[in-house]
């Protein structure tokens, strides 16, 4: 582990941010109440960690980051989103969605970093009217669909997506964008998934900037 870790207690607070490891891993400890999360995020901070982990905090270098205008939308989703066969919605079941994001399995990956205790955390923040929810549905299943923080400054912090059918968080990601007007989608970390969508690394440091 980087050895010039931060150990957080009780107190909310945070360590700056290009005090991270060169892995982006900047703090271990302290709790997931609204008031840290928020801080968190309006310094370029976010947990993310495994169930039989204590809780760690990034603030990786470079970041991953959407700049709306740069939205790149192939000829085959233009097409997929024409047929009609998937219907968007926002903040419609907040709970469903990040709970389908916990449950989703993925490559390389053999448990869940979106815990009981995050869930319970992003609800509070949800009700609160920080974090949202996308939902993508296929009649009246939900397919697909995404979470994220809403900071409130014209940047939304993106944290998990999960897909159940072929483009659906696609085509959740891409409504998503089109229909809001933040100036900048944290996307976190790099994904071949969202690179395709237009994403691109910056500095840690204009990211902040962007903040």
């Amino acid at each position: 582990m980087f050895t010039n870790m931060h150990y957080i207690n009780e107190n909310i607070w945070f360590p700056d941010v290009n005090e991270a490891s060169p892995e982006g891993l900047l703090a271990v400890g302290g709790d997931l109440s609204v008031e840290r999360l928020l801080l968190a995020y309006k310094k370029g901070i976010f947990p993310w960690f495994e169930t039989d982990e204590p809780i760690l905090w990034w603030s990786p270098n470079p970041r991953f980051v959407l700049f709306p205008e740069n939205l790149k939308v192939s000829k085959s989703m233009k097409q997929v989103m024409r047929n009609g066969h998937f219907t968007v919605t926002y903040n419609k079941d907040f709970r469903a969605v990040i709970t389908a994001c916990a449950l989703i399995k993925r490559n390389g990956q053999d448990s869940t970093w979106v815990t009981n205790s995050m869930i319970e955390a992003y609800v509070k923040l949800h009700e609160l009217g920080y974090a949202k929810s996308v939902e993508v549905w296929s009649a009246d299943n939900l397919v697909g669909g995404f979470y994220g923080v809403d900071l409130q400054n014209g940047v939304f912090c993106g944290e998990s997506m999960f897909s159940e059918k072929s483009n659906a968080s696609k085509v959740g990601f891409i409504s998503f964008v089109k229909s809001t007007n933040y100036k900048l989608i944290d996307c976190q970390v790099y994904t071949n998934h969202l690179e395709s969508l237009g994403a691109e690394e910056i500095s840690r440091d204009a990211f902040v900037k962007h903040l």
